[in-house]
């Protein structure tokens, strides 16, 4: 059996169509670890293109053996990508950026050293992004909103550009749109997050792969992050209080009309005694939910910890 070439730096990067730029840009990887000692790889994951970005990956792994690829069957998102780049990595350094040379290899020697700060992840931010109105407006909203709601305040969460410790990309599940909120979900395993200003240039060859759809899509995405990331092991917490206040407000309602009943006025006609009624059992359907969503919660975790090691110091035999 070939034991596998160790490997300290894995860069991982994920394209759709990019089969002009992928020379120029393994060119510009090669410059920017000309002076690194440590061995390293470039795994790109091809996913799914129809144009001839295999094929250029093809005669770049002839020419450099450091070139690993991964070709989708068809096109599976950014995520899955990610993901298959992540599970194939060797390095326990892992860097990501796109294929469109609209980040700068250059910068991945910055990337390391803020590493070596002690973070665990590194998130890129493309200052001043080059690219229309139509996509940084829209970007900046999304970020503002992202900050707001998940704590972390960062300018630029959906940058490609990324540096990661290897036990970071293991313990990241990534399915759908989440790669958007890739430092929002290393945050809340406990990881240190930080970010750093990249040099970003404008687009030169093809065209972006996203449309004004992923926008919406994002918005329930962020809603499912804020689910995993609070929710997911007390999913009670989120329909107690839904279905409490629901309960409370029926009952507050009908509480009413019973005082007016007693004082001889009739109620059964009035619209407000619907709502009363269909607060209450909405109520009661919430906390039945989450009390179902508990016991699923349990069932789901059992043997598998809630928890993050960053390391241990003794019994290193266990």
């Amino acid at each position: 059996m070939i034991e596998p070439v160790p490997c300290a730096i894995s860069i991982v990067v994920p394209l759709f169509n990019e089969a002009e730029s992928l020379t120029t840009l393994h060119q510009e990887i090669l410059a920017a670890l000309a002076h690194e000692t440590r061995p390293w790889e470039i795994i790109f994951v091809d996913d799914g293109s129809t144009d001839d970005s295999f094929a250029v990956i093809e005669r770049l792994h002839q020419a450099d053996r450091r070139v690993q690829a991964i070709q989708f069957r068809r096109n599976f998102g950014k995520a899955a990508a990610l993901a298959a780049g992540f599970a194939a990595a060797r390095g326990d350094i892992v860097i990501t950026l796109d294929a469109d040379l609209q980040d700068d290899p250059a910068e991945i020697p910055r990337f390391m050293a803020r590493l070596d700060e002690g973070y665990d992840l590194v998130n890129g931010w493309k200052h001043p992004r080059r690219d229309p109105w139509t996509k940084t407006w829209p970007s900046g909203l999304f970020n503002w909103t992202t900050a707001r709601l998940s704590g972390i305040h960062l300018h630029d969460f959906n940058c490609g550009f990324k540096a990661y410790r290897r036990e970071v990309t293991q313990e990241l599940d990534l399915y759908g749109d989440l790669y958007r909120y890739i430092p929002v979900l290393a945050h809340w395993r406990g990881f240190r997050v930080t970010e750093l200003k990249v040099h970003h240039r404008p687009r030169c060859f093809g065209r972006s792969k996203y449309g004004v759809s992923r926008f919406l899509r994002g918005f329930f995405d962020l809603l499912t992050v804020m689910f995993i990331t609070q929710y997911t092991t007390r999913p009670l917490h989120l329909f107690g209080w839904v279905g409490l206040a629901a309960f409370g407000l029926g009952f507050l309602i009908n509480l009413y009309l019973t005082a007016l009943w007693f004082q001889g006025e009739g109620i059964g006609h009035r619209p407000l005694l619907t709502l009363g009624v269909l607060l209450i059992t909405t109520g009661v359907q919430f906390f039945s939910f989450g009390l179902l969503a508990e016991m699923l919660t349990r069932a789901a975790s059992a043997g598998r910890p809630a928890y993050s090691v960053r390391r241990r110091l003794g019994n290193e035999e266990r």
